[in-house]
Formats: structure tokens, C-alpha cells, sequence
């Protein structure tokens, strides 16, 4: 399976973070606990979802799409 992933900042609730990954829970924990680069300006960090994939070319699409001006807003619409 392959996870895309989108976290928002608790401190900065503007920011937020979209990922992919085959292996969620090393990623989830290195990108919330760590100090990576791009993610610890911004800490603490909380999952509002994920989404599990069989295909990898699937999930890598996804995420682009997630990142590009309508996948925010779609990310950031109120669920029904």
C-alpha cells in the first residue's frame, strides 16, 4: 500500500504538509517527532488524514494534485 498524507501545524494552522510514502507510520513519526528541514520550522504537526492507495503512480498523482492551487482547495473543503 502507498499513503498520501496531509498535516496541518498546530501553531501555524496556514501551514500545512502533503506526503506520500509506503511505509506511513516511520514517515508520520520522522516527520512529526524529527527535526527534518522542510517540517520542524512549523511543530507540532497533526495528521487530518490520509488515504491508502494499492498503486504507487496513483498515489504519487494524488499528491501532486493535492498540491497544486484546486487539490488545496479541495483538501480544504468542509466535509459532508
Amino acid at each position: 500500500m502507498y499513503y498520501v498524507y496531509l498535516l496541518r501545524s498546530e501553531t501555524h494552522p496556514d501551514q500545512t504538509y502533503i506526503g506520500s510514502t509506503h511505509d506511513f507510520r516511520s514517515r508520520l513519526r520522522s516527520t512529526t517527532q524529527a527535526n527534518p528541514f522542510t517540517t520542524k520550522k512549523f511543530k507540532p504537526w497533526n495528521l487530518m488524514t490520509y488515504v491508502a492507495l494499492q498503486d504507487k503512480l496513483v498515489a504519487e498523482t494524488f499528491e501532486r494534485y493535492l498540491k497544486t492551487g484546486s487539490g488545496r482547495a479541495f483538501a480544504k473543503a468542509p466535509s459532508k
